[in-house]
């Protein structure tokens, strides 16, 4: 398992800042401003630019006389590089819990988040909203949705379903009781005066309680065997009524979106882009704690372009096995030219310049393939296939799923009545196939990624009620964000308590995707 990134520290000269501020990267990160007094609490803050950041703060500027200044008393520049924002606030949010305690809260404008509460210890039991539930009771909150508006819209339609009381005094059941409107429009059993028995408000207030913990799964499946049962007895009009029953639970199912589950059982892994480019931040949300960043190496993994129509549903992230370099691919580089052309780079030259030993090779075959025939359509498809080979180099620590698209590509898009073994970019590419590493078992990125669950799951102290505050409201400030500025990727565990590995993996490549930018490009 890669090393975690390390914090950094860096001596601050107020008399020399230019110099000590250009030594820091222009990369996200999370840093510490410390003072000369020991007592002293840092200044605490994100940035996507900590050079930047950093220059605003500690070198004065007359243009900006009203500008935080803060060079003369800083002596010391801790930060620690992020890979997203969502990792800048955990780590921020870490470093001013040790520093403020509970007030750290305040300062981040965590606020608890809201859940729908289930009074199941009372003797008729009715749900609530709230913004603090106990542990004692975790199993009987159901959250957090993104404010309490959205909490007492889905309790208030749910509600519409089932006959629980509304009511929030506590019933001494009295057949003198009046009543109240949702008894009279037949909305509630009315226990208030004894309309129903006990045994049979306790039956719907299960009901209500499983309709809770499985976000109206409980109901949609009941409904649904009873339509297909009467579907089958050939009565239509039944059938008909119960299929708008569903479709009314399921706009009531609409309403709360997947984060939301009993808070005993939230879990979850967030996917997230790492500050070290070749992997993939994993966070484990478990038990009130929220754990990572985990580092989820991608080197070897093949990494589908779904943009380019180059996977399909049955694609699968695969590992790939590296083949070691041989004597015999690092000579294979000689001077060659073209015959009544200008001098050609040799792949010697292009060997030097940092390409593998199979492009090297793929180039020298090309060149070879071009000296018979030096004509403009030959010099062009050469100059195609420097260009496919120098992309295979790019793309040869992911795989070559997308070049090997490439290759199909060029094939059919060779020209008529041409062949294709003979011609040099097509034998290029498919001598760069035959040299692409051989594909692993996909069990190796499968246990890598539950290596890294299990890093993240090993037991720990249980969180401060600070903790548990700040972890679940940030997981619900960025799961709630709009879709277009959410980055990164979550998943939850299935029915049976495991996790998607299989899909998680497919998201890795994804978050990685993401962030991928390949330097050159195939000519067509």
């Amino acid at each position: 398992m890669p090393k975690p990134i390390e914090t950094q520290s860096l001596a601050f000269d107020p008399a020399d800042a230019k110099a000590t501020l250009a030594q820091l990267p222009c990369t996200p990160a999370v840093f510490a401003l410390c003072f000369d007094e020991a007592n002293a609490e840092p200044y605490i803050g994100r940035t996507p630019n900590l050079r930047g950041r950093l220059e605003r703060l500690l070198q004065p500027s007359a243009k900006h006389p009203r500008r935080l200044q803060l060079a003369g008393l800083v002596r010391r520049i801790e930060w620690r590089l992020t890979g997203s924002d969502f990792e800048s606030l955990l780590v921020q949010f870490e470093l001013l819990e040790k520093v403020h305690g509970a007030k750290c809260l305040e300062r981040m404008h965590l606020r608890q988040p809201a859940f729908i509460r289930f009074l199941g210890g009372n003797a008729y039991p009715r749900i609530t909203v709230t913004h603090h539930p106990s542990l004692r009771e975790a199993r009987w909150a159901y959250g957090p949705f993104p404010s309490r508006a959205a909490a007492e819209r889905f309790a208030d339609e749910a509600l519409k379903l089932f006959l629980l009381r509304r009511c929030t005094e506590n019933l001494d059941p009295n057949p003198a009781h009046p009543g109240c409107v949702y008894s009279e429009m037949k909305m509630c059993l009315a226990p208030c005066y004894q309309g129903c028995t006990d045994e049979r408000y306790a039956e719907e207030a299960a009901a209500v309680e499983r309709f809770m913990a499985t976000r109206g799964e409980s109901r949609l499946t009941a409904l649904r065997v009873e339509r297909d049962a009467a579907s089958a007895r050939l009565e239509f009009e039944a059938a008909a009524a119960l299929h708008a029953q569903i479709a009314r639970v399921e706009s009531v199912r609409a309403l709360a979106p997947e984060l939301v589950r009993p808070l005993s059982e939230l879990r979850a892994v967030i996917l997230q882009a790492s500050a070290n480019p070749e992997e993939v931040a994993v966070f484990l949300y478990e038990n009130g704690r929220l754990r990572g960043p985990a580092a989820f190496s991608t080197l070897g993994m093949r990494i589908q372009n779904e943009q380019s129509g180059s996977t399909s549903l049955f694609a699968q992230p695969m590992a790939v096995e590296p083949v070691p370099e041989g004597s015999e691919n690092r000579d294979q580089g000689s001077e060659i030219s073209t015959v009544g052309t200008e001098p050609t780079a040799t792949a010697e030259t292009r060997k030097g310049a940092g390409f593998s030993p199979c492009i090297t090779a793929m180039v020298s075959h090309v060149l070879c393939q071009g000296a018979t025939s030096a004509t403009p359509q030959s010099r062009q498809m050469e100059s195609g296939a420097l260009q496919a080979a120098e992309k295979l180099d790019v793309l040869k620590g992911h795989g070559f799923s997308r070049a090997a698209d490439a290759t199909k590509q060029t094939r059919a898009l060779a020209p008529e009545g041409s062949s294709s073994e003979n011609s040099p970019v097509i034998s290029a590419l498919s001598e760069a196939e035959s040299i692409a590493p051989a594909k692993a078992a996909r069990g190796t990125l499968e246990a890598r990624m539950e290596a890294a669950l299990a890093v993240l799951a090993e037991p720990s102290g249980t969180p401060s009620a600070t903790l548990r505050q700040g972890y679940l409201a940030l997981v619900k400030r960025w799961y709630y964000r709009p879709e277009a500025r959410r980055a990164g990727e979550i998943f939850f565990p299935n029915a049976e308590g495991r996790w998607p590995v299989k899909a998680m993996l497919r998201g890795v490549g994804r978050v990685f995707a993401s962030g991928f930018k390949p330097p050159l490009s195939i000519s067509k």
